[in-house]
């Protein structure tokens, strides 16, 4: 691979050595997004911003040039995500409310929540619940970048879910409900007041009568106990090793992790699979 005179000494042997890593994150991106986003596009965003890094890097600063491009790569594939994405702000903000109110409310029913439930919860109409999925499903029905050659048939994709996506989203969903009520109960209420509810830090600190760096230490906890406990169950193999394997903290995670599981296999032998109404298209 060949770069341009203009590339700083040293920058190119940088690019070549990384490009993997490019690779790795828009494969990683590619497993989260809807199937109509293009890898070529994300790959192209992704090298470019790698070239920049590799133009900006500086060296005294003492970060890794792995860490520091892993950064801007991301950042410059979430951008290209956002500007292919059909769907306005609001239309993805009541997405995330609603979104959010479900997994509130399948944490306190103890069961997909139905749709009169959520719009009720909400304060909105059934038909204004429809009508924002239906916005959001609409989003990712064409690729901004379709071929011109290609004739409609493969231009129109379903308005429903790719039926595999759709079952690994309701489980990760089912199975992130499931980790949120099993985690002790301090982290649980600022998961809820912080992510569900949206509460300021200041309000939750006040709540508990901590200082607000504690809140954010106790959310930061939850998240890795989240994912750790997702990871366990669905990714096993991206699941952090314990700084002390036979120490007391890794020993409450296991119980912890044996906990989800047991309420998910509790709830599978109660409901059967995952309820289809989840969305699992937002």
């Amino acid at each position: 691979m060949t770069l341009h005179n203009d590339v700083p000494p040293g920058s190119e042997a940088l690019i070549v050595k990384h490009m993997a890593l490019v690779g790795h994150i828009v494969r990683e991106t590619m497993s989260r997004v809807p199937s109509h986003v293009d890898r070529d596009d994300l790959s192209s965003a992704g090298l470019t911003a790698l070239v920049q890094s590799a133009h900006a890097y500086e060296p005294s600063r003492g970060v890794p040039f792995n860490r520091y491009a892993a950064t801007r790569i991301r950042g410059a594939i979430v951008d290209e995500l956002r500007s292919i994405d059909w769907a306005s702000r609001s239309v993805r903000r009541r997405a995330r409310e609603l979104d959010a109110t479900r997994a509130r409310l399948a944490t306190l029913l103890g069961r997909p929540a139905s749709a009169a439930e959520i719009a009720q919860a909400v304060g909105l109409s059934l038909d204004e619940v429809a009508a924002n999925d239906e916005d959001v499903a609409r989003a990712q029905v064409l690729s901004l970048h379709a071929s011109e050659d290609d004739g409609i048939e493969q231009t129109l994709v379903s308005s429903t879910p790719d039926p595999q996506a759709a079952l690994e989203h309701r489980e990760r969903l089912t199975y992130l409900t499931e980790a949120v009520a099993e985690l002790p109960e301090r982290l649980r209420l600022v998961v809820e007041q912080y992510f569900l509810a949206e509460r300021p830090m200041a309000e939750i600190a006040a709540t508990l009568g901590v200082s607000e760096s504690r809140i954010s230490q106790l959310r930061a906890e939850a998240l890795v106990l989240l994912r750790d406990a997702l990871n366990h169950e669905l990714d096993p193999d991206l699941v952090s090793a314990p700084a002390r394997p036979n120490g007391c903290a890794s020993k409450r995670r296991e119980a912890y992790f044996a906990a989800v599981a047991a309420r998910h296999a509790a709830g599978v032998r109660r409901y059967g699979a995952p309820d289809t109404e989840v969305n699992a298209s937002a």
